[in-house]
């Protein structure tokens, strides 16, 4: 006969209104089912009785609280119960944050919600709000708990009118209902047993439901990943800790590790503490791997298969419900985390605000504020490996930390946005970077001239090509290998593929750092003018120059440009027919620490060029040009 403990548990996250019931709800079941360690109840049942106040079931998840706190027997994250038939988790999260977190954590999956609804008060606002997080967080199915059936007189009527409400949300919001139960929680009717106070119900009782509930097997069919979660040294040996998702991996298997791009075979799997050999790692199993070769490997690289492996990826879109009091808006940066890893990310573009009442969009908006759910692209500073949520249901999920707390979390969407193996990074295993015999070092002591990027950014108006294009003129009279990458030029040629989105904006700019940082390298001094709105995108064009790069921020406001409009865009933008033009609708990122800053609103152009041409003289050549003044 098969044990319980031989089955998969069902995953379920309890939410519901405050008052609603979750805790005596969860308490009762756990007494009820047989759980509860032996005098747990007898043991609350005293401490009440020796405080004055009358016993309540939700004092048991109060003293499990405690036990948490002090790292005493019960899980972090879980509470765990059994039916007759198998065993359940139950995901506690007293609030919205802490929920989020978990969900977004490898050991939050969820294969169902239980919401629990008080029949007396019927459906809130937080419960819509509930319905478009499980929606977001992609948990479909709902079994739903009318509670407090006592405080209607157990009133079949008025259970089947709320059931039918609560249906209809569900199904609206695109979830699955698995069935409604009315129930008194603090009595313990229909939870396990039936009770004696409704007779009319003639359905399954919560248990008997919970029971019917399949466990999700999905991640069973997609690629094999391996979350590193630690690294130990054993015997001599260097072992991987960390959880297998998706198809089996298995000794001999080639795996990749990403970001790093390293590749080695497994040569052995293990499993603590009993230091069971294996012969592959399933679906949800956390094992311990040792590889062939000594690779660099930390915590939260993802182990693929080499001919499967998820791409990096510097820009991610996410579905998500926003939760801070500060809106979100584009151009804003925050703290990136999915699986165990994080990096910083920056607002790239708001595609779609959702009204979490009504589940419709709202086409006036251009932020996100407290409660409400949307479609947003971020930019990555660090590209991260990373799987859709449609490929593996804990890995699609990412949360946004603001300052070290929660004020997001959403599914991973990665339709329409290039993966960086296309760009910065290549993640085949048959691709090898060639050493220069020329280094840039040499190629300085040989000419003189130390190739750099000077990377002249602002808005629209500022100057910027007016005073590249002069600065250019000089250098180039004095010798200097010289040559400006214009904002406009490299639309026509090597950008011309690319339109305005914000994605292919971003592109734009890393495909023309990498540029630049080619030729700086090989020894040219590349004077660049683009707007460069996003501080992520030229913090990305520093990183392809390779320490040569500066920073020169054309400064003027938005009055002054737009009173100049060399090109007439302003007056486009104001009237509607462009989009997301940067400082009217879209915003710019004033550089922080700039290398150079030059005031084009109060300097005329003579002196701003020769700010600029002194600066380059100064970082880029080995024998300064004489005469600089006297021929301006």
């Amino acid at each position: 006969m098969r044990s319980l403990r031989d089955t998969s548990p069902l995953h379920m996250v309890i939410v519901g209104h405050v008052d609603h019931g979750k805790s005596t709800l969860i308490g009762r079941l756990l007494h009820d089912s047989g759980s509860l360690a032996d005098g747990k109840k007898e043991e609350i049942e005293k401490i009440c009785h020796a405080r004055g106040v009358p016993f309540e079931w939700s004092y048991l998840l109060d003293a499990f609280q405690a036990e948490r706190n002090q790292a005493v027997t019960i899980d972090a994250t879980h509470l765990h119960f059994h039916s007759a038939k198998r065993r359940y988790v139950i995901i506690d999260a007293p609030g919205h944050r802490e929920f989020l977190k978990n969900m977004m954590s490898g050991a939050g999956h969820a294969d169902m919600a239980l919401l629990v609804i008080d029949g007396a008060e019927g459906l809130q606002e937080q419960t819509r709000r509930h319905m478009v997080m499980l929606s977001f967080l992609g948990i479909k199915n709902v079994m739903v708990i009318i509670n407090k059936m006592d405080r209607i007189d157990y009133s079949p009527a008025i259970f089947h009118d709320l059931s039918k409400q609560v249906n209809d949300m569900i199904v609206t919001r695109g979830l699955v209902p698995l069935g409604v139960i009315p129930a008194v929680a603090h009595a313990g009717d229909m939870l396990v047993h039936r009770g004696n106070n409704m007779d009319w119900y003639m359905g399954q009782t919560l248990i008997e439901a919970l029971d019917q509930v399949p466990v999700q097997k999905s991640n069973d069919k997609h690629p094999a990943r391996f979350v590193v979660q630690d690294i130990y040294r054993m015997g001599g040996v260097r072992y991987l800790a960390g959880r297998a998702e998706g198809q089996p991996i298995k000794i001999g298997d080639q795996l990749i590790f990403q970001p790093g791009g390293e590749t080695s075979c497994v040569q052995e799997i293990k499993v603590w503490p009993d230091q069971n050999i294996l012969t592959s790692a399933q679906n949800g199993q956390s094992v311990t791997i040792a590889l062939e070769d000594r690779i660099f490997v930390e915590r939260g690289y993802v182990g693929a298969p080499v001919q499967d492996a998820p791409p990096l990826r510097d820009h991610v879109r996410l579905s998500l419900l926003w939760l801070s009091d500060k809106p979100l808006r584009v151009g804003q940066t925050y703290l990136f985390r999915t699986g165990l890893s994080e990096t910083p990310a920056t607002v790239q573009a708001i595609e779609r605000v959702i009204d979490t009442q009504t589940g419709q969009d709202q086409l006036d908006q251009v932020e996100l504020v407290k409660n409400t759910a949307g479609q947003v692209v971020f930019t990555l500073r660090d590209p991260l490996p990373l799987d859709p949520f449609t490929g593996h249901v804990r890995l699609g999920r990412a949360v946004i930390e603001d300052n070290g707390d929660v004020v997001a979390a959403g599914l991973i969407n990665l339709d329409g946005l290039l993966p960086v193996s296309q760009g910065t990074k290549n993640t085949s295993p048959h691709i090898y970077r060639v050493s220069h015999p020329v280094t840039h070092d040499m190629r300085f002591k040989k000419s003189g001239y130390r190739g750099s990027v000077f990377w002249l950014t602002g808005l629209s108006g500022a100057g910027k090509s007016t005073l590249a294009m002069a600065v250019e003129r000089i250098l180039f009279e004095k010798n200097y290998p010289v040559y400006v990458l214009d904002g406009d030029n490299v639309r026509h040629g090597l950008n011309a593929d690319l339109g305005f989105s914000a994605v292919d904006r971003t592109e734009n700019i890393r495909r023309v750092g990498e540029v630049a940082g080619l030729m700086a390298d090989a020894g040219l001094i590349v004077v660049s003018a683009f707007i460069s709105p996003f501080q992520a995108d030229r913090d990305r064009a520093r990183t392809a120059a390779q320490g040569r790069f500066h920073e020169i921020y054309i400064k003027a406001d938005i009055g002054t440009c737009e009173s100049r409009d060399p090109k007439g865009l302003y007056k486009k933008a104001r009237a509607g027919n462009i989009a997301d033009f940067t400082g009217i609708d879209s915003p710019y990122d004033i550089p922080l620490y700039p290398e150079l800053t030059i005031d084009t609103q109060t300097q005329d152009i003579d002196t701003c060029v020769r700010q600029i041409f002194t600066y380059i003289e100064q970082h880029a050549s080995a024998f300064p040009a004489p005469g600089y003044e006297k021929d301006l």
